[in-house]
């Protein structure tokens, strides 16, 4: 296997650990909001929106990438 058939599966993976770290850090911020600090969750799930904002745009170019020539 070539390293050109391997980029659109390490991207792929590499998108699936972006997507459960964000998940995770999503589970924290509720924590910490439960416990008080609405500023420090409104400011993480501002930071996190760029995940949420390119998430259509990766998933398309990886359903390129992955499709058979």
């Amino acid at each position: 296997m070539s390293n050109s058939d391997l980029l659109p599966s390490l991207l792929y993976k590499m998108n699936q650990n972006q997507l459960a770290l964000e998940a995770a850090i999503m589970e924290l911020t509720l924590w910490v909001e439960q416990r008080g600090s609405g500023d420090v969750a409104d400011n993480v799930r501002g930071a996190l929106a760029a995940i949420g904002r390119n998430e259509e745009f990766i998933n398309m170019t990886l359903a390129v990438l992955m499709t058979p020539e």
